[in-house]
């Protein structure tokens, strides 16, 4: 009893510094939050203001000329949304499939071929193609250009997430548990779904949030392979629009509130509300897998 009492006493944390961490915590959260705040501030912020005071986080004058501007093109914007959260969705789940099982695969030491594919699978993380050789790989000789499969296929597998994978199997999943599977007559396919796959919840959810944030967050794919307006994602869509306002009138479907606000346009409040509507759903989807997620990102962080 006066072992435990003592080990309690070590392990205690001094008030002092329990203090000092919360209010570092608190600092960290502060930082993270009051840019979202700032940001959504500015974007109801009428221009005059913005033009006479500059950026504050307490506007002089509220305006919603900026959400009423992107209200105005609202069919445009949800049918970006609907590719955006399409190619988020299929990206994700074929994602996840492919890294897992790559991953799976490289973590077994019976594998003959596990060197020379685990060598493979780290290159990419050193040395890269370039641009030049993904876009001809992309375009010419798989012919995705103004494909919805040009903005899934080239971000669907990265080596990081394949070596998480792998390090996640290797440390978690026992050899006793395949041995037994064997044993009872279960193939390698019927393994891997009904055993291994229900145990790695952590590593699913880490691998899914960071292509759900990789497919949500890319503009650049659309910018390479897609030319059809109806193929834009929405932050292909917004990121045309933030840089350059007259994207607008060239698009045919586009452009009908444009005409109401071309002598006002609200550039820097639509520049923060375009912000807001790209950020928002994506960090609204965050807090619920955050469990999973910190518990997949220290996979072999601790060995006992």
């Amino acid at each position: 009893m006066k072992r435990i009492n003592e080990e309690n006493h070590l392990n205690r944390i001094h008030p002092v510094t329990n203090g000092f961490f919360n209010m570092l915590f608190v600092l960290l959260a502060l930082m993270a939050f009051i840019p979202i705040i700032f940001v959504f501030m500015i974007s109801i912020t009428s221009e005059k203001s913005i033009a006479a005071y500059g950026y504050q986080l307490i506007p002089r004058e509220f305006s919603g000329s900026a959400y009423r501007f992107l209200w105005g093109e609202r069919k445009t914007i949800l049918r970006a949304l609907l590719v955006s959260v399409e190619v988020t969705a299929l990206g994700t789940l074929i994602g996840v499939a492919l890294t897992t099982t790559m991953g799976y695969v490289l973590s077994r030491p019976g594998y003959k071929l596990r060197g020379a594919f685990t060598m493979l699978v780290f290159i990419p993380m050193i040395f890269s193609g370039g641009m030049v050789a993904n876009y001809v790989v992309v375009s010419q000789m798989l012919r995705l250009s103004d494909t919805i499969w040009a903005l899934i296929l080239p971000l669907c597998v990265s080596s990081f997430n394949v070596v998480i994978s792998r390090t996640f199997f290797q440390s978690t999943i026992p050899d006793s548990i395949i041995e037994s599977a064997k044993i009872d007559g279960a193939s390698q396919l019927q393994i891997f779904t009904r055993i291994v796959l229900p145990i790695s919840k952590p590593v699913l959810a880490t691998i899914g949030l960071f292509l759900a944030f990789g497919y949500w967050n890319d503009w650049f794919q659309s910018s390479l392979y897609i030319s059809d307006n109806n193929l834009y994602s929405l932050q292909a869509l917004l990121n045309n629009m933030q840089r350059n306002m007259e994207f607008l009138t060239k698009n045919p479907t586009a452009g009908l509130s444009l005409q109401a606000y071309q002598r006002a346009m609200p550039t820097e409040g639509v520049r923060m509300a375009i912000a807001v509507v790209v950020a928002v759903p994506i960090a609204c989807v965050y807090p619920f897998f955050q469990k999973y997620f910190i518990s997949g990102l220290t996979v072999g962080a601790v060995k006992g």
